[in-house]
């Protein structure tokens, strides 16, 4: 009864912080409250800190056919949805500059189910982090990593309820067709054969960069010539991405920009070759000095 109380005066809240919720989703799997999504989410952030805790002491776990099934299976969800968000949106005639939300009638329901299946695909994405920890890919666990697995799994239960569809199509389309190319790549880095073949991952980075700024590009432009789409969401969404901006340019000038040091430029090669005891460096100062003292 508690539980059911505090659920109720959070969706009060949520409801007068936000306004009437979009009629067209209610009753969907975890949309009606916003616990389930908190609760996962702080969840999520447990089994980092106590599976790193749970795995300090102990060897990282190799879960190879794990991966390959996992990354193979965000593929094909994330080519799914590209193709099913083309199509919807191709058959309901969306203004690429600016779509508003009541307009395309079936086509608007067919965006929002699919940006359902982009909204819980956040939550199956939790498990990049817990593939890390169990690895042991501490290195790869970052602010950058955890805050965005965090926030979009969030902000997808806000727009699945109040935005679903619109012009809110556009960025998961990116997303899905960048995740195609990222998630294969994740896979095929598993089997040791096919690494040597994976050379774009650099790309990869670039072409998110390039996929925020998009992003930023069209919602702005729903600001410059609006439609009815509502504005103080298409303000959230540009910062939201701009952080992300920022964040993956320090992500990318720390991985790929990286200027050899001096230390590295400057020490000698460590000599291996030893002879009766003692290193040929030795032998070649001694014999310098020897050298010396005959001519003088």
């Amino acid at each position: 009864e508690h539980l059911k109380a505090f659920d109720q005066e959070v969706n009060v809240f949520v409801d007068y912080m936000f306004g009437p919720r979009d009629a067209r989703v209610r009753g969907w799997f975890l949309l009606d409250s916003y616990l389930p999504t908190f609760f996962l989410t702080g969840a999520y952030l447990l089994c980092i800190w106590l599976g790193n805790k749970f795995m300090k002491d102990r060897p990282p776990f190799s879960l190879r056919a794990h991966l390959i099934v996992y990354n193979l299976g965000i593929t094909l969800l994330s080519l799914y949805m590209l193709i099913e968000l083309i199509l919807a949106t191709w058959e309901g005639g969306y203004n690429l500059q600016c779509q508003n939300l009541h307009s395309a009638g079936e086509a608007d329901i067919r965006v929002a189910k699919v940006l359902w299946w982009y909204y819980f695909s956040k939550v199956i994405e939790f498990m990049d982090t817990i593939f890390f920890v169990l690895r042991k890919k501490s290195s790869q666990i970052t602010f950058l990593h955890v805050y965005h697995h965090a926030t979009m799994f969030n902000i997808w239960w806000c727009v699945l309820n109040w935005i679903p569809c619109g012009q809110s199509f556009f960025g998961p389309t990116l997303n899905s067709f960048i995740h195609v190319l990222m998630y294969s790549y994740y896979g095929l880095s598993v089997i040791p054969s096919m690494r040597k073949y994976l050379w774009w991952k650099k790309y990869l980075t670039q072409a998110q960069l390039i996929q925020f700024l998009l992003t930023i590009v069209h919602t702005l432009s729903a600001a410059v010539k609006p439609c009815g789409f509502p504005f103080g969401c298409l303000m959230f969404q540009s910062s939201y991405m701009a952080t992300l901006v920022i964040l993956f340019i320090n992500f990318y000038i720390k991985t790929y920009q990286k200027a050899p040091s001096r230390t590295a430029i400057k020490e000698p090669p460590v000599t291996k070759e030893i002879k009766n005891g003692f290193h040929k460096d030795y032998f070649a100062a001694a014999n310098g000095f020897l050298n010396n003292k005959k001519a003088q």
